[in-house]
């Protein structure tokens, strides 16, 4: 069988499926991986068609704010589905307060924009 890189889509599925935030994120983690490692032509593609619900709005503003920040890196715009996942109230993943400082302060704007303060050494370092 051949390798195929996991899509945002995909990512989603397998987000619903997980049992903690701990498996959740080690998943988050692998879509960038593996995004990262395709071909920048093919990249666009990983994050174009829209994922299902999670059922926690949080994980479904992440997933629209990373297919957002993605997409801005290829000077595209972000897919249409991301429009409407945008958190109420801020999230931020990081539990110390050092932590959620800096994502105060570096979290890209397409995060910011969909609510998820989560700091771009963050997204860098997956």
């Amino acid at each position: 069988m051949a390798y195929r890189p996991m899509s945002i889509a995909e990512l989603a599925d397998r987000l619903t499926a997980a049992d903690s935030d701990k498996i959740r994120w080690k998943l988050v983690w692998e879509f960038l991986e593996e995004y990262r490692w395709e071909p920048e032509e093919r990249q666009p593609a990983l994050v174009r068609d829209a994922p299902r619900p999670v059922d926690d709005d949080r994980w479904d503003a992440l997933l629209a704010a990373i297919a957002e920040h993605l997409t801005a890196r290829h000077d595209l715009a972000p897919p249409a589905w991301t429009a409407d996942r945008v958190l109420e109230r801020p999230w931020f993943p990081a539990e110390l307060p050092s932590q959620r400082a800096e994502a105060l302060v570096r979290a890209p704007a397409a995060f910011r924009k969909h609510g998820v303060y989560l700091s771009a050494h963050d997204l860098e370092a997956a």
